[in-house]
């Protein structure tokens, strides 16, 4: 039985240009969403029609001007809207994974580290940790001469598969992922389709925007069109 893992009411976001004598960019406005354990909503529309804007909400990096954004989070569900700041770490650690477009890390720190970090905050075993992380580098086709490195050294699309491999090593059951196969080669996305589709069996809800059709094709169950909320703000 499916459970709703994120429901979104009445969701609004807009930039104030503070720099731009206060100008107002509205972004979307009045926007629900619905997403069920095991269900992978892909999130549609031109560019600037807010789709990063509301992956950002979600995840509370980006502050609601008006709504409500309920989680599932333990025995409950919480606001990310107005959850205190540590409930968000909380829920960041246990509960909600983002994989960004881009590989954001402290510097100097080997790739194998960073993609262990999260495993490690939760459980507390960094041998476990560094073990699991090995195994989803050379899954995602990292060779083992480069987990000791910093991935600041790697190319583009090394780093984003360090970032995939971060973002997938604690199997939290809500997934954020902004443009996860980006920067990727047929191979690596069919690598990341599997664990997406992975995570979607154990029960995970994930939210994705996918701008190759052909994986969005293969991993969405619902498309979630932005358009009209833009229209409407």
């Amino acid at each position: 039985m499916s459970h709703t893992m994120i429901n979104v009411t009445g969701l609004s976001k807009a930039f104030t240009l503070h720099t731009q004598g206060g100008i107002v960019i509205p972004v979307f406005n009045n926007l629900d969403l619905t997403v069920r354990s095991g269900e992978c909503v892909a999130l549609t529309g031109s560019s600037g029609a807010g789709k990063s804007s509301l992956i950002c909400a979600l995840y509370g990096n980006y502050k609601a001007g008006g709504g409500s954004i309920l989680v599932r989070h333990a025995d409950g569900m919480v606001d990310m809207a107005a959850a205190l700041p540590r409930d968000v770490l909380d829920i960041r650690k246990r509960t909600m994974g983002y994989v960004s477009q881009f590989l954001r890390v402290v510097p100097r720190v080997p790739a194998l580290d960073v993609v262990a970090e999260p495993l490690f905050n939760l459980t507390g075993d960094r041998e476990s940790a560094r073990s699991k992380a090995g195994e989803l580098l050379a899954r995602l086709n990292i060779p083992d001469t480069l987990w000791s490195l910093p991935p600041a050294t790697f190319s583009g699309g090394e780093q984003q598969r360090v970032n995939i491999a971060r973002g997938f090593i604690v199997e939290r059951p809500i997934l954020l992922l902004d443009e996860p196969t980006a920067s990727l080669d047929a191979a690596n996305r069919r690598v990341v389709v599997g664990l997406i589709h992975e995570a979607k069996a154990r029960g995970a809800a994930v939210v994705g925007i996918f701008h190759d059709e052909e994986v969005r094709d293969d991993v969405a169950d619902t498309l979630f069109h932005m358009t009209a909320f833009k229209e409407a703000a």
